[in-house]
């Protein structure tokens, strides 16, 4: 069926009248699912997501991403973190309410450090969030696992399978990545509670609502990416291809709201590994997502000396860290 089919299908199935539909346009900024906008007659807006057929290539972990999204703003809501609503979920969808705002990039300098301080707030609430076990609820690698370090070197393996199954591009062989972040698991080890991380919250999947006299946060969008984990992994997209030790603002609103952010020797080993692992899915990525020549040039240029100077961090870290 054609996208206004779908949409009127996917109304109707939620008891809302197909008749209602005005609008059914597509929303850019999303590398794997379709997203698009429904607007109805009333002026009420939904999004719709729809999964790219089963037969597309992707990475490996990249199966039921909507089972992990609905999750994610499910739990986000039990901490009234502002997030889209769940409407319906289901084997081929996921229907959610929009959220007000425009993406982050639209705010303007004056506007940041008070955005940064409740960004760090509402960070802080997602990861009082706890649950049943550790890695991506989708399943797509099989069961949550007791333990962090079980369900995040699980992780790590999977993309580096799909690094030497696309015959990816690396700044440096797949073996010699793995045998580096293998000499710092010790660390993860540390970590003994599964708390919700987002792990995808770069600045466009932060909105920011002007209708009120302030401007605020408007939604964390786009929770297609999170995995019950380490409440640290979230920094790194938090602080994408910089350093979240520099954002003073942001660290004081989540340390004002409870959340813990020490930077000792065990807690920047973890750090490099989830800086090296979103580094890999970056480059990973490109080969099956079919991106141009000029886009691969680019995530090269930007990406490979991130994942260079966290493997460098790594290795400066040997032995095992204290735990806590």
């Amino acid at each position: 069926m054609d996208s206004w089919e779908r949409a009127r299908w996917v109304l109707g199935s939620v008891g809302l009248s197909p008749d209602r539909l005005t609008e059914c346009r597509p929303l850019s900024g999303g590398t794997y699912n379709t997203v698009e906008e429904l607007r109805l007659s009333d002026g009420t807006r939904y999004v719709l997501k729809i999964p790219p057929p089963r037969s597309a290539a992707g990475l490996t972990h990249e199966v039921e991403l909507l089972t992990a999204e609905a999750v994610f703003c499910r739990a986000a809501a039990s901490v009234g973190v502002p997030t889209p609503e769940v409407v319906s979920a289901g084997q081929h969808h996921l229907l959610m309410t929009h959220c007000p705002g425009a993406p982050w990039s639209e705010a303007v300098p004056a506007e940041q450090a008070a955005l940064r301080s409740e960004l760090g707030s509402l960070v802080a609430r997602l990861h009082t969030v706890t649950g049943p076990g550790f890695g991506y609820p989708s399943g797509a690698l099989g069961p949550l696992a007791p333990d962090w370090r079980t369900a995040f070197t699980t992780m790590y393996d999977a993309v580096l399978d799909d690094a030497r199954r696309y015959r990816s591009w690396l700044p440096r062989p797949v073996d010699e990545v793995a045998r580096i972040a293998k000499s710092a698991y010790d660390a993860l080890e540390d970590v003994r509670v599964p708390r919700l991380v987002h792990f995808d919250l770069w600045p466009g999947n932060i909105l920011v609502d002007h209708s009120e006299q302030a401007p605020r946060i408007g939604g964390l969008i786009d929770g297609e990416r999170m995995f019950w984990g380490d409440p640290l992994a979230d920094f790194v997209s938090l602080a994408l291809l910089d350093d979240i030790r520099q954002d003073r603002d942001f660290l004081t609103g989540y340390q004002e709201a409870g959340g813990r952010a020490e930077f000792d020797a065990p807690a920047r080993r973890r750090l490099a590994l989830y800086r090296s692992y979103l580094d890999l899915i970056m480059l990973v990525e490109t080969v099956p997502r079919e991106v141009s020549d000029e886009r691969v040039a680019r995530v090269r240029e930007s990406v490979a000396p991130e994942l260079l100077a966290a493997l460098d961090e790594l290795a400066q870290y040997p032995g095992r860290g204290t735990g806590r």
